[in-house]
């Protein structure tokens, strides 16, 4: 599950929000990770519900922070800004990202009397970068995988996952429920994404039907996916659930969602071990009982995705 879109450099904000008009979040999960809301005009205008503004500090979560965060009153996030609903920039002249892990985070910091610093970073380079300390912590629709888990801790707070996309005009698909049903077809995805690892661990899916195998073609920019379906070049996307299922909702786009494919819970990123951990999901949970949670979520579009109760680093969901 981009949101978020891995192996892009980083680019200014202008350029983001024109990448943000072609495709949805090609990342995080594939998670995600990860984009845009439309193919021409402006680019999409965020919701202005302020859902996270009443929120004050939480004296017992805030005890579980070490000290020298509590006392530095700040924590390093690193976010993977796309498109929407996970991450995108609506205005390029402000440069504030917007989107439901804009709103998780800055609730989070809030409750925990923290002020997020967040630096703007690709999909690819925020997970090895949470190892040398250059974070705290990091956001871009990751799925949690067990693979990940072998390196990296998450705190979860939405459940999204993998699904497909095909051009609006494209009657041949209607649902993807197995992957040999996409044998002969040829699949755009994004670089360094669980889409990617999972379309590349099952390739002889179709050898096993007897059928002609399915072709992946990644792409480490958003706007050259859509590009490349429009035009033909590519016959399907997997992508985010979230992602898909906005990018179709939005007219200009010409794209059609196929439906989800597998589900994965996405969480906040962190270096083995981390003593955030537990403030963190301290905060997640709390949002949850205080209702902030689902008016968040709700902002977004995105209810579909809510969980229950936030974990640390759960098994991948099979």
């Amino acid at each position: 599950m981009r949101t978020l879109f891995p192996g892009r450099p980083r680019r200014s904000p202008a350029v983001l929000v024109a990448a943000a008009l072609l495709l949805p979040v090609l990342a995080g999960c594939g998670t995600d990770t990860s984009s845009g809301s439309r193919t021409a005009g402006a680019a999409s205008p965020a919701p202005s519900d302020d859902v996270t503004g009443s929120l004050t500090k939480n004296a017992e979560l805030a005890k579980l922070l070490p000290e020298n965060v509590r006392a530095r009153g700040t924590f390093r996030i690193a976010s993977a800004v796309s498109a929407p609903p996970t991450a995108y920039f609506p205005d390029a002249s402000s440069g504030r990202p917007a989107g439901l892990d804009i709103d998780i985070a800055d609730a989070v910091g809030r409750l925990l009397g923290l002020r997020p610093e967040r630096q703007n970073a690709s999909f690819e380079a925020i997970l090895p970068a949470l190892g040398s300390g250059k974070y705290d912590v990091g956001t871009g629709n990751f799925g949690v995988t067990d693979e990940r888990r072998k390196t990296i801790d998450f705190v979860t707070y939405i459940n999204d996952g993998q699904g497909f996309a095909v051009r609006k005009d494209d009657t041949s698909l209607n649902k993807v429920t197995a992957l040999d049903e996409l044998c002969g077809r040829t699949i755009g995805t994004g670089a360094g994404t669980t889409f990617e690892a999972t379309l590349n661990a099952q390739k002889g899916v179709c050898a096993d039907a007897g059928k002609k195998p399915y072709t992946v073609r990644v792409f480490s920019e958003n706007g050259a996916v859509l590009t490349s379906l429009q035009q033909g070049r590519i016959d399907v996307v997997m992508s985010t659930i979230n992602g898909l299922r906005y990018q179709a909702s939005q007219p200009a786009a010409g794209v059609r969602f196929l439906g989800e494919f597998h589900r994965l819970d996405v969480g906040f990123a962190f270096d083995k071990g981390s003593p955030l951990l537990k403030a963190f999901q301290g905060a997640v949970n709390e949002l949850i009982d205080d209702g902030t949670y689902a008016r968040i979520l709700k902002k977004w579009g995105t209810e579909d995705s809510a969980i229950e109760e936030s974990r640390i680093s759960p098994p991948e969901t099979t």
